[in-house]
């Protein structure tokens, strides 16, 4: 029966509250995977299930300890990319003079052993590209074999992806954005062919052979005399220990090696991949040499020598393609890219995001530069105009796309990416580039630095104090304490929906601490029933009807519960910007438990209320007490005016 003219519509209040929690529980069941127990279960933190913890210890030259205050600057930022997606309960502390150690809860974390990645982002435009052979050729081999053979070789086995990069590298693309400006050329431009008949041997290196020519007639082992190791031009190294690694990398050559690398061309190379010539005269040393010797090779011999893999070029030490104004080999698959000098740089970026893109229909990075580094793709996008430009991500090419179009705005990086690699790179690129180069000394799970057992107490101490709340609740306010039981269960499952949603979307976590402020949350919540109630039993002493006084009494308590509500949430907020750590979490559950707190007074406890209130039974002494306020009150006479009359009849002087 509708509610008469004037009073609350109690039902839509309560019929509002039933569609967030059918939406919620709608959401849970449907976007999780697994059973109904893993549906419902939240992502705890590392004091709770335990996690992974990794130690990235900075690479100086001459073992040297970095400078402290670059230590810290790279802790802020791998905890800014670590908590990039949300609330991770991380910990990300310095260990001695040149480690850092991250904690993060979960097993199998891959992610976070990337985050010390040093992020150099840099725009290079296309000036040749080559398919490494060897790779796709051992690709090949082993798909029409059973078995895999054995190739007598000591060089790595190369990698189908060859990519050390957490981002694809297939089909990626950059465009602007909303026009599209670039094809989806991830494998890049059309590298040089090998010769049709490249699978022939030849039986000698000579000019005729596919392979460079030998500077002499002969195709016999020994060099003439005008062959040398000297490294071209380009690739002079920039430092004694680059130019000692460059000198210990050539001697593991004979030194003819350095008279084919001269004079012949990626195509030859291609062409001689098969020749067992050329293969002894190379394949052994490549298979010697360390990743920061490949890194110190003359650009040529990265370039052109095909037993120098991808996998080799993408496992060089981070940092060795970061020069701003030198020519680099890098690589996208198994696809080798010379590239210019960089025409944009990660420092242009201004910031960085990810979405999914509805019309490519997969994850893309949105970029925003900086006025001057806008000004600088521009100008790289009208140089390279119908020619490739490389992204390159430290030491890997993550897109290599055909520029369409001159770029004046914003850019997208796209590709066959998924949402958790399309959001770790945004972070990398947002939050910037390390100053220092990390390696990772450690990687491994850790158990949980609490346990379930110390779970388990603290829930069992907060079921507690919550036990006692209630039977407080129905001693003091009897059928209204059923009310503030109802509410506590309806806000319950409100926030339990809630942590298991935000640990899905946003990476939240929740750790001892939060459950702390969960408890903690338990009180403000009580309190504002409290407030509501006392309100209505003032009014019901002035003498009115409960159900008179339910409205009014929400108008006073109003103000009241959310005054106290704000300046709750203004403390969790202020907490939450400035703490750390664990303490980072009490301030995330306590100001979600405020916001929680408002949604149900305002939508489950007043309505209901005021619905109840319309029962005789509810408002009877026996039932709510609240009867017996309103009879001692009205004993004198009827209400308000019985009191005022018999206080008239005190003072009359009549009666004196």
């Amino acid at each position: 029966m509708a509610p008469p003219r004037g009073q609350l519509r109690a039902g839509r209040y309560l019929a509002s509250l039933a569609v967030i929690l059918i939406a919620l529980y709608a959401l849970v069941f449907l976007q999780g995977s697994g059973s109904v127990k893993d549906k419902l279960t939240p992502r705890l933190g590392l004091d709770l299930q335990g996690g992974t913890t990794v130690t990235l210890h900075a690479a100086q030259a001459g073992g040297k300890a970095p400078d402290a205050e670059q230590l810290e600057q790279a802790r802020q930022i791998i905890e800014n990319r670590v908590n990039g997606t949300g609330v991770a309960e991380a910990e990300v502390v310095t260990e001695g003079n040149s480690n850092i150690v991250i904690n993060a809860p979960g097993e199998n974390n891959d992610a976070i052993k990337q985050v010390g990645e040093p992020a150099q982002l840099r725009f290079r435009a296309v000036l040749e590209s080559a398919q490494d052979i060897v790779a796709i050729k051992a690709a090949a081999a082993a798909a029409a074999t059973p078995a895999p053979s054995t190739s007598g070789t000591a060089s790595p086995a190369p990698s189908a992806s060859g990519s050390a990069s957490p981002t694809p590298t297939t089909s990626a693309a950059v465009q602007a954005s909303p026009s599209a400006s670039g094809n989806g050329g991830g494998g890049g431009g059309a590298p040089a062919a090998a010769p049709a008949a490249e699978d022939t041997p030849s039986p000698a290196p000579s000019a005729s052979a596919s392979a460079a020519p030998s500077p002499s007639a002969s195709a016999g082992a020994t060099p003439s005399g005008s062959a040398s190791p000297t490294p071209t031009p380009a690739a002079t190294p920039t430092s004694a220990s680059q130019a000692a690694l460059q000198k210990s990398a050539l001697a593991k050559f004979p030194k003819e090696a350095a008279t084919y690398v001269q004079q012949g061309t990626a195509e030859d190379f291609a062409g001689a991949a098969t020749n067992p010539q050329l293969a002894a005269i190379f394949e052994p040393g490549a298979g010697k040499l360390t990743d920061a010797e490949v890194a110190a090779l003359p650009l040529d011999w990265q370039y052109k020598v095909p037993w120098i893999t991808c996998k080799m070029l993408d496992d060089r030490p981070a940092g060795s393609i970061d020069p701003v104004n030198a020519q680099v080999i890098a690589c996208d698959g198994n696809t080798k890219y010379k590239l210019e000098k960089a025409g944009v740089v990660g420092t242009d970026v201004k910031t960085a995001s990810f979405t999914f893109d509805q019309r490519q229909g997969g994850w893309v990075v949105n970029l925003k530069f900086t006025s001057k580094g806008q000004d600088k793709w521009t100008n790289l996008t009208k140089a390279t105009l119908q020619k490739q430009v490389a992204v390159v991500l430290d030491n890997t090419v993550i897109s290599a796309p055909t520029t369409n179009e001159v770029i004046t705005g914003d850019t997208q990086i796209s590709g066959q990416f998924t949402k958790a690699e399309a959001q770790d790179l945004s972070a990398k690129l947002k939050f910037g580039a390390l100053p220092l180069s990390f390696t990772v000394e450690t990687a491994e799970s850790i158990s949980p630095t609490l346990g379930i057992e110390q779970l388990q107490a603290g829930l069992l101490a907060g079921g507690i104090g919550l036990a006692l709340v209630v039977v407080y609740s129905l001693l003091y306010y009897r059928a209204l304490g059923l009310v503030t039981i109802a509410s506590l269960v309806a806000s319950g499952a409100i926030i339990f929906a809630s942590v298991v949603l935000l640990g899905r979307q946003i990476g939240f976590t929740l750790t001892l601490a939060g459950v702390a402020g969960f408890i903690v949350a338990v009180g403000i919540t009580a309190d504002s029933f409290v407030v509501f109630f006392e309100r209505l039993k003032d009014e019901v002493r002035d003498g009115r009807s409960v159900r008179s006084a339910v409205p009014r009494a929400w108008v006073r308590a109003r103000r009241t519960i959310l005054s106290a509500d704000a300046v709750s949430f203004l403390a969790a907020a202020v907490l939450y910007i400035l703490a750390v750590g664990a303490v980072k979490g009490f301030a995330f559950t306590l100001g979600l438990s405020t916001l929680v707190d408002i949604i149900i007074v305002f939508l489950f406890t007043h309505p209901l209320v005021a619905l109840l209130s319309r029962s005789r039974r509810f408002t009877s002494p026996r039932f709510s007490g609240l009867g017996t306020l309103r009879k001692a009150s009205d004993a004198p006479g009827v209400g308000a005016a019985g009191r005022r009359a018999a206080t008239a009849r005190r003072v009359s002087p009549k009666e004196s």
